[in-house]
């Protein structure tokens, strides 16, 4: 198994340019167009996983407590029609971005090797980044467990 190769907490993060999905708009997000926001981008493996779907449905359930503090963003490999089934079934109040080639996953360090009944394959790391208002990374949650996502970010953010 591979070791991730984070970015830098302190340095700007990764930017990038990517399809974005979430309450009937199709668009593609610029991440240097939110500047000046606190925003939480969460990687996680596959829309409608146990795991990725308890992690998903925690943030959904802590919204009220989230929602004024950062702009959340979850990305996976997974096409924009899978995430939008994804945001319809569970009624998520967040977008999910669309990284079918992994390349934001890759400049993230979150697309590795992992292992599974010995069997070994590339796929996503569920790790969230924290970026701060201006724009540089304020701190990494890797490997986080579904179950104690949600009160990992209140912690993390102002």
């Amino acid at each position: 198994m591979s070791t991730p190769a984070y970015p830098a907490i302190g340095k700007a993060a990764p930017t990038f340019k990517a399809p974005v999905v979430g309450h009937g708009t199709d668009t593609v997000l610029d991440l240097k167009t939110l500047k000046g926001h606190t925003v939480v981008l969460y990687f996680y493996p596959k829309d409608n996983t146990p795991g990725c779907t308890k992690q998903a449905c925690a943030l959904r359930d802590g919204w009220a407590s989230i929602a004024s503090k950062a702009k959340v963003f979850g990305i996976s490999i997974d096409p924009a029609a899978s995430h939008q089934k994804f945001i319809k079934k569970f009624d998520l109040p967040f977008p999910l971005i669309v990284d079918e080639d992994h390349a934001i996953a890759e400049a993230y360090g979150v697309w590795v090797e992992k292992s599974m009944y010995g069997k070994t394959y590339f796929g996503t790391e569920r790790t969230t980044f924290i970026i701060a208002p201006d724009g540089k990374l304020q701190a990494i949650l890797p490997k986080v467990k579904p179950e104690q996502h949600l009160e990992q970010v209140l912690a993390l953010i102002p």
